[in-house]
């Protein structure tokens, strides 16, 4: 049965809700959880689980609130078996003009079904009447067939939570791993044991009532530079790891990762797939024409599969029908394209595995207990004199030894086909790379001629071929850039290596600048800061409790020759500045000079690591603050007397 000691009673009017003009603890928030309350239990007969939901949230600033719009998600296995929600109530206080407060509930009319997919329906309902100032709250119940999937609970919302609390009584039968994620702590965590409150066909149960509560939740706030949300937000979990039978007899669930090796090396779309090198032996001679070493080969055959099956955008580490499917149809999801490669690897008799892994949206994997569903993404791994090289032949534009960036999560697991299974790190092999060299000269016109070159290497190539290609040319390409560059005319372009992908792309571009009207005054001002100038800062939050996860490295390098008129001098200037993060953590390098009749300006920008943590979040956030203020000072030429 469902347990309602610790709930709090529906509709009842909050006068110190009512009366709330502001959260202390939080004054910027739109609105606040006053008070939050679910439980979870088995039904009596033991076929289903039931989950009851009930919140109660004060309003601030009715413009900035979006949780008064409520969707529940519900799977739909088949027509007889199903997750159903019943019981939806809603009601909203809110202030009359009279000063009173008035009420208006939920009219069941409201609620809206809608089919999201083949097995989930969201069921809607929109509170009304929120305006600043309001109190809303609503209740429902969820009940569902799926046994195994113990309903989780989360603590964080994107607004503050006063109170938190989950209730969850489970049978002495089921044993669950329950773990907590996130950086907050629990206020209450308590365990009793609930008499005879599961009796599945007359047997009778105990079940363990464990509480779990949280006091004063800040918001979490997503910012700029981290993988999924759900790998920081504070939540319990629970994952089922063993079920006693009514016979007495024990089933294991949570398997061991050699349970995880064999189902995936005797999967008919997994490890089946991976000894299809027969698809390859035809068509290899043609493949590897005029290759000698090991990694020629590799690299010639990463680029066939490339050009060869095209990628249907979609996930997953199993193939959809085989690979001889989508080499006949070529295309194919991530599997079917990567376990081809690692097919043909092999008939190469290159040292080829698949390497498992889940996307920075999926989420983190959970090493302790291993779940197959964890993953959703395959890679292939080619170990050539004593080197690993992670490969993914789903983009054209990717180089050989370049994962995107989507894959750069964690670690992966490597499934050998001879070998027993083991992790490995997913880093970047490359950084995101810029290199900018800019030879200019202010004319008497005021104009500022002269040539822009960028060098691009690593991920920085990747996105700008990926940028290009999203035109029908290059001209057009180019033409976009000159409309979207302020003051500024592309007169000549010359863009190399867009196709050769292993190499450094570069852009060359002869411009005009339009700085003046003419050389006709006595004071000027250029901005030298013209690449990748910054107008906010990406790092807001007074405190960042999860990590700044960037992917690559990154280093950005900017020197700029102006030649400006025998009749002008330089009188100001952006500061020399340098900068460095602790730790080798990265560095700013800021430096004007003047050699001769011309300005020479650099700028350095490196951030040598992938993943900051949250104690040097201050330190990265207040690099960027002083970039910014650096970034909005000019050069300054005053008229000489002559």
């Amino acid at each position: 049965m469902l347990s309602k000691a610790q709930d709090f009673p529906f509709g009842e009017l909050d006068h110190h809700a009512i009366n709330m003009t502001r959260y202390d603890k939080d004054t910027t928030a739109a609105a606040v959880v006053i008070r939050e309350f679910g439980t979870t239990s088995f039904l009596h007969d033991g076929d289903k689980i039931k989950h009851r939901y009930h919140v109660r949230i004060k309003v601030f600033n009715s413009a900035r609130f979006n949780r008064g719009d409520v969707v529940i998600p519900l799977y739909q296995g088949s027509t007889t078996k199903y997750e159903s929600v019943d019981n939806i109530r809603g009601v909203v206080y809110y202030p009359a003009p009279d000063g009173g407060i008035n009420k208006t509930e939920l009219d069941k009319k409201s609620i809206i079904r809608e089919k999201s997919s083949e097995h989930v329906e969201l069921v809607k309902f929109a509170l009304p009447n929120i305006v600043d100032g309001s109190v809303l709250e609503y209740e429902y119940e969820i009940e569902s067939p799926y046994i195994f999937n113990y309903r989780p609970w989360q603590f964080q919302w994107d607004i503050p939570k006063m109170y938190s609390e989950y209730v969850a009584l489970i049978p002495a039968v089921f044993v669950y791993n329950v773990s907590l994620v996130g950086y907050l702590r629990l206020d209450k965590s308590d365990a009793k044991v609930k008499k005879e409150c599961f009796q599945p066909r007359g047997y009778r149960i105990d079940c363990s009532e464990m509480t779990y509560a949280m006091n004063d939740i800040p918001a979490f706030i997503e910012e700029d530079y981290m993988t999924s949300p759900k790998n920081f937000i504070s939540a319990i979990n629970f994952e089922l790891s063993e079920v006693t039978r009514l016979n007495g007899a024990k089933e294991k669930i949570t398997k061991e990762w050699k349970d995880v090796d064999y189902e995936m090396k005797t999967h008919r779309l997994f490890g089946k797939q991976l000894r299809r090198d027969d698809i390859f032996k035809k068509i290899l001679p043609t493949i590897l024409d005029g290759t000698e070493s090991d990694l020629e080969k590799a690299q010639s055959i990463y680029t066939y599969i490339q050009s060869q099956i095209r990628w249907n955008k979609r996930y997953g580490q199993f193939t959809d029908q085989g690979l001889k499917n989508a080499i006949d149809h070529r295309v194919g999801n991530v599997a079917d394209i990567n376990l081809s490669l690692i097919a043909a690897l092999a008939a190469a008799d290159l040292d080829a595995d698949a390497v498992v892994l889940s996307t920075r949206d999926n989420g983190v994997v959970h090493k302790l207990y291993p779940v197959i569903s964890d993953f959703n993404y395959v890679v292939a791994m080619v170990n050539i004199d004593g080197e690993s090289y992670l490969l993914d032949a789903t983009d054209p534009l990717l180089p050989f030894g370049l994962l995107p960036m989507r894959c750069i999560n964690g670690e992966g697991r490597i499934m050998s086909m001879n070998k027993p299974s083991e992790w490995i790190d997913l880093v970047a092999s490359q950084k995101r790379s810029d290199i900018y060299s800019l030879q200019l000269t202010l004319q008497p016109n005021g104009k500022i001629t002269g040539s822009i070159k960028n060098y691009k290497l690593g991920y920085a190539a990747y996105y700008r071929r990926q940028e290009i290609k999203k035109f029908n040319s290059i001209e057009e390409y180019v033409e976009d850039k000159d409309k979207n560059l302020p003051d500024t005319r592309i007169i000549n372009y010359d863009v190399n290596n867009l196709d050769t992908i292993d190499k450094t792309l570069e852009e060359t571009y002869e411009v005009e600048i339009a700085a003046f009207d003419s050389l006709s005054f006595d004071r000027i001002f250029f901005n030298p800061f013209l690449m990748n100038k910054m107008n906010d800062n990406p790092f807001k939050l007074a405190e960042r409790t999860y990590p700044v996860d960037l992917g690559a490295p990154e280093s950005t390098r900017v020197v700029i020759s102006l030649r400006i008129p025998e009749n002008y001098e330089l009188t100001g200037k952006p500061r020399d500045l340098a900068i460095a993060l602790p730790n080798r953590g990265g560095r700013f390098i800021n430096k004007t000079e003047i050699v001769g009749d011309q300005i020479q300006f650099s700028q350095i920008m490196e951030l040598g690591k992938s993943i900051y943590q949250p104690e040097e979040y201050p330190a990265l956030k207040e690099l960027f603050n002083q970039i910014i203020q650096l970034q909005k000072t000019d050069l300054v030429f005053e008229r000489k007397e002559i």
